[in-house]
């Protein structure tokens, strides 16, 4: 697995450069700006990047712009975006983009090593890894539609936006399969989205929902891909 990382911080880019390697992955180049970053993707066509919110020189949103116009020109390309903390903005901008896998994960979460390689395998695989943290707050920013929803509802919704599959989220709240399914066709009902495939098209769906509608697309398939 390729991997392009725009991150200025020295030491969080070595750190991760270092973690990566020894998790078998090929970190093909590492960016202190999102100039430095686009060039890099250009050149080495990642499996995925690992884009921090915020590069020099104004350290504002340089970072989550320069993935969209990566993801522009690369349509589909996977990328996980750190911060520091919750920027509900660039959060629901991102999950808004089409195509390709996406992740937002807080910056603390990169010490949980098999954690953070986990979620990026799944977003360079197309899924979704989403803080719960970041859930949690954009949930709670949707207002009426998700409060329809019972706080069991609400627990399976936030697992689903993690990446969690039928199986995991069953084991998680230590309930059936069955009930899972349950609880998915009622979430879609309420906010009233039309039940497509299974895996993280629903997902982005869901979270395209939750942010409002995007552009151009329907809220039942959110421009994203079949995975």
């Amino acid at each position: 697995m390729r991997v392009v990382i725009a991150e200025d911080n020295v030491l969080l880019s070595t750190g991760l450069e270092l973690l990566l390697r020894r998790a078998g992955c090929h970190v093909a180049a590492v960016a202190g700006d999102a100039p430095g970053f686009l060039t890099a993707v250009r050149e080495h066509r990642p499996d995925v990047t690992i884009v921090d919110v915020r590069l020099p020189p104004s350290f504002r949103d340089e970072g989550i712009r320069a993935a969209l116009e990566a993801r522009r020109e690369l349509p589909g390309l996977p990328v996980l975006v750190l911060s520091q903390y919750v920027e509900q903005q660039y959060a629901a901008e991102l999950l808004s983009s089409t195509g390709g896998g996406v992740g937002y994960l807080l910056k603390d979460r990169v010490s949980r090593v098999d954690e953070f390689v986990d979620a990026l395998r799944r977003v360079a695989a197309g899924g979704t890894a989403m803080d719960p943290e970041v859930i949690a707050q954009l949930v709670h920013r949707a207002g009426d539609p998700v409060a329809a929803l019972t706080p069991r509802e609400r627990e399976v919704l936030g697992l689903m936006a993690q990446g969690c599959d039928n199986n995991a989220i069953a084991s998680r709240l230590v309930i059936t399969a069955n009930a899972v399914h349950k609880h998915i066709g009622n979430i879609f009902a309420k906010l009233g989205l039309a039940v497509t495939d299974s895996g993280h098209r629903r997902v982005l769906a869901v979270l395209a929902y939750l942010n409002g509608p995007v552009r151009g697309t329907g809220a039942g398939s959110a421009g994203v891909s079949g995975r």
